[in-house]
């Protein structure tokens, strides 16, 4: 007699086994990244919200902003002198003015006066989780961008694996069997957040990978020079001469640009090498209706008008590098923009955990399940996020020195521990009821100090209060449902 042999696999069941290969290898980082994206797509916002008591304002004159800038100079007489100065202006989603250094950041009031530290550390780190999960910079970003391509081809497989998938785009069954419900959801917010997913995986992949192209082009081009490897798109850099110079008459560069591009709405000044005779001046403008992140316009020392990068009207390259900024992070078409962006950020952070999940649970069916990776696991889906809220606590307890990053990592490493030595304390539903108890504390404490505040600080607050008492209206419907199916199931079964 002669073994039969295996039928060959299907293109979808190859499909699918590729899929399933690519979830678990980045699950978790992946999973990191889109909360913290999630979380980051308002990070202006955040900012308000971590130091609520700063004075705004809606737009900071020329003359002001030259004000700033000597007064901040003048501040770090004795410091190291600093390479690069930048101005933020304000902004609607930031009505602030920033003046920064390599000695840190100071708020500036309307009149150019400092008053006082810049310390939003908390939105800090959940930014630097987003971009390069806290490691160092270059190797982070480029561990970030692989992890884009690993979702862009998530989203592919999954299509590929399941034929059927946007013919049932629209078929949830949410309050049937855990199982089939996590399943639905699964599918269901892959195929509704497809071009977003694209979207967000191909420019993360091409931010964060994109420093790997420009080291190798500054390595065989430019004698390893990163600088005039980005100078093509981005702008060269001046000669520098460290002779000592009075500052720049950055006013005049506003006033000058304000002449000739009326449209444009200034972001950033940048001041080179200030204080010495190489100093130069950039301002960064928004264009209206314009998806790039905005146009250079290069000043000498004096404020005279040098010309613009390019970025607005040049090569498609350049409009399109400047393009993939905005486009990742949402900064176009205002708050309905950005609140779009965050309930698609946190749809993907479902769609990753319930991928997981549901792998978890077919290996538990095919008795090799383990209590020790399903408990890990839920301290990455709910333990991730506790930790995020929690060291809004350390924050205001430490102070914004506080290392946020050393203490968000030792927590997920002492949860791992727990899931290891004790899984049966690591529940779901009493990691997610700790997570929704701390949100919901968080933002009543916050608005009852903070009181009377901006409204956006107030927003930010009551939302905080009323994802709890939305998440619990939701699982009293789905546990509902759940028990009409199973009594169905049962009359059925008599």
């Amino acid at each position: 007699m002669t073994a039969a042999h295996p039928r060959p696999a299907t293109f979808v069941q190859r499909a699918l086994a590729g899929h399933a290969a690519i979830g678990l290898l980045v699950g978790a980082l992946l999973y990191l990244v889109c909360l913290s994206g999630a979380i980051a797509v308002i990070h202006d916002r955040w900012q308000r919200w971590e130091q609520p008591n700063i004075a705004e304002m809606h737009a900071l004159t020329p003359a002001a902003a030259q004000t700033a800038m000597t007064n901040v100079l003048a501040s770090e007489r004795g410091r190291p002198a600093t390479t690069h100065l930048y101005i933020r202006m304000p902004t609607p989603d930031l009505p602030r003015a920033v003046v920064t250094t390599d000695s840190g950041g100071r708020y500036i009031d309307a009149q150019g006066g400092i008053a006082g530290r810049e310390a939003h550390s908390w939105t800090e780190f959940v930014l630097a989780l987003h971009m390069y999960l806290n490691l160092p910079m270059t190797w982070g970003m480029i561990l970030v961008g692989a992890l884009g391509v690993a979702l862009a081809a998530a989203v592919v497989t999954g299509v590929l694996a399941h034929p059927r998938i946007l013919r049932d785009a629209f078929t949830l069954r949410a309050r049937h069997d855990s199982q089939i419900a996590r399943a639905d959801w699964h599918n269901r917010l892959g195929v509704w957040t497809l071009p977003f997913a694209l979207a967000i995986a191909l420019t993360g992949a091409f931010i964060g990978l994109g420093s790997v192209g420009f080291t190798v082009l500054a390595k065989a081009y430019s004698g390893g020079n990163l600088e005039a490897a980005y100078a093509p798109i981005f702008g060269a850099e001046a000669t520098p001469d460290k002779r000592a110079a009075p500052p720049p008459d950055i006013a005049r560069a506003l006033t000058t640009l304000t002449a000739r591009v009326p449209q444009a709405s200034p972001t950033y000044v940048i001041v080179h090498d200030p204080g010495t005779r190489g100093q130069h001046v950039q301002i960064i403008a928004e264009h209206p209706r314009r998806l790039i992140y905005g146009e250079t316009y290069a000043f000498d020392a004096a404020g005279r008008w040098r010309g613009a990068v390019g970025l607005a009207d040049g090569a498609m390259g350049k409009q399109f590098a400047a393009s993939t900024y905005n486009l990742h992070f949402g900064n176009f078409g205002g708050l309905a923009v950005e609140l779009l962006y965050v309930l698609l950020g946190l749809a993907l952070c479902v769609i990753t955990a319930t991928g997981t999940t549901l792998w978890l649970q077919k290996r538990r069916r095919r008795g090799l399940g383990s209590d020790r990776l399903d408990a890990c696991w839920r301290v990455v889906v709910w333990g991730s996020p506790l930790a995020i809220v929690a060291l809004t606590w350390v924050r205001a307890l430490g102070g914004p020195d506080a290392p946020l990053a050393a203490w968000f990592w030792a927590m997920m490493a002492a949860g791992m521990a727990l899931g290891m030595l004790r899984p049966s304390w690591i529940a779901a539903a009493s990691l997610s009821a700790w997570l929704m108890s701390a949100i919901a504390l968080t933002a009543g404490l916050h608005l009852a100090i903070t009181l009377p505040s901006a409204g956006a600080v107030v927003a930010l607050d009551l939302l905080g209060l009323g994802i709890p008492a939305v998440t619990l209206i939701l699982s009293r419907y789905r546990s509902s449902g759940r028990k009409a199916a199973d009594g169905q199931a049962r009359y059925s079964r008599a």
